[in-house]
């Protein structure tokens, strides 16, 4: 177990539980999120004790993507549409989002694919099969629609493929047919709360009773805590309802707001030990799939933190993004353990190679 990174979960679980918290009324949201992380806990204890070898096969690859598809595509049939989006399993006492599980399959597939043909990544071939496995997880998430979840799956994608190696020819095919599909997806796929959100981010100011709302109120939020913060439960914007979703999507500035400065100084190193120690892993894995995976999901993490960070600060579009460990939410919080999960099982058989030999062999050398 790497007791170092558990260590500085502590900190981020405990600031998403005690954020959520309403101290009066109802205690919904607080006390779902225990249930959720002491379930997610329970999960990653288990999985830590397993031996994921089995993952290197093509058959075991395979059957992760094609549940990860099929749940996706089930979804557009019985899922449970909120807010004009489709995107969850209701059953009654809890709701379910396969989206993310979809995220972690799609790193199992790119590490797989990678981790045979790393060293061919200069030929455009395997690029392109690679990214129609993320595509057509893209396709089904789009049409939900769930822009954030999109966004994510390609980072995965873009990221992977950057960290198996590319040319900078191709790179730039890859940023114009992003941009290309970009311009497609604004005229023919995004629905126009999307838009407008989008819209709002180039424009702030131009709707702020509107689509800018959220943003600025988040804004307000971050700006209000200063240097230590209102205290904890005196988060003015979050607990009188002026900044909505404030368990979710903008669980960062309800945070920034009562913590300040320095609880945010201290969100930001809890999480970069998380990622510090994911990489660590990644350079001590036994194989070039299990480094390619923890380099994957790592890929995500900092992904979700980044984005979820930018909108709540005015410097991204808000996009429905939770913040990693920290937000309210079962399906996320579940994803994100059994990663790491998986990642725990991995260091079981892991070698204490030198970096150097890590590079030459990731490298073909």
């Amino acid at each position: 177990m790497d007791w170092a990174l558990v260590a500085a979960l502590c900190p981020l679980l405990i600031a998403g539980t005690l954020t959520m918290q309403s101290f009066v009324g109802t205690q919904a949201f607080f006390e779902r999120q225990i249930i959720w992380v002491t379930l997610s806990v329970a999960v990653f204890l288990f999985l830590s004790r397993m031996d994921f070898r089995f993952l290197r096969k093509s058959g075991a690859v395979v059957a992760v993507y094609g549940v990860a598809i099929t749940l996706l595509s089930l979804l557009l049939v019985f899922g449970k549409t909120v807010k004009g989006a489709t995107s969850w399993f209701d059953f009654g006492g809890f709701s379910f989002q396969p989206s993310d599980l979809a995220k972690l399959a799609l790193i199992i597939v790119l590490a797989k694919y990678f981790s045979k043909r790393h060293v061919e990544i200069a030929n455009i071939r395997h690029i392109v099969v690679s990214g129609l496995y993320a595509l057509i997880l893209f396709f089904l998430v789009m049409l939900q629609p769930d822009l954030g979840s999109g966004i994510i799956i390609f980072l995965i994608w873009f990221g992977m493929v950057l960290v198996s190696g590319i040319s900078k020819k191709h790179l730039a095919a890859v940023i114009i047919l992003g941009a290309t599909t970009f311009a497609l997806l604004w005229s023919f796929v995004f629905a126009d709360y999307q838009k407008a959100r989008i819209k709002t981010f180039l424009n702030p100011l131009a709707d702020v009773r509107g689509a800018g709302y959220n943003a600025r109120q988040s804004v307000v939020a971050v700006g209000s805590g200063e240097i230590f913060g209102k205290g904890i439960g005196y988060g003015t914007q979050s607990r009188l309802n002026f900044l909505p979703e404030y368990q979710t999507d903008f669980i960062f500035a309800a945070y920034a707001e009562e913590w300040g400065f320095i609880g945010v100084l201290i969100l930001f190193g809890a999480f970069g030990i998380v990622v510090f120690r994911i990489l660590h892993n990644a350079m001590n894995a036994e194989t070039n799939f299990e480094t390619l995976f923890a380099l994957g999901f790592c890929i995500m993490i900092i992904s979700h933190f980044a984005i979820n960070v930018g909108m709540n600060i005015g410097l991204l579009p808000v996009t429905g993004i939770p913040l990693p460990f920290v937000s309210y939410g079962g399906s996320h919080m579940l994803t994100l353990f059994i990663g790491l999960g998986i990642l725990m099982g991995m260091r079981r058989y892991r070698r204490a190679a030198h970096r150097d030999s890590m590079k030459n062999e990731f490298l073909g050398i």
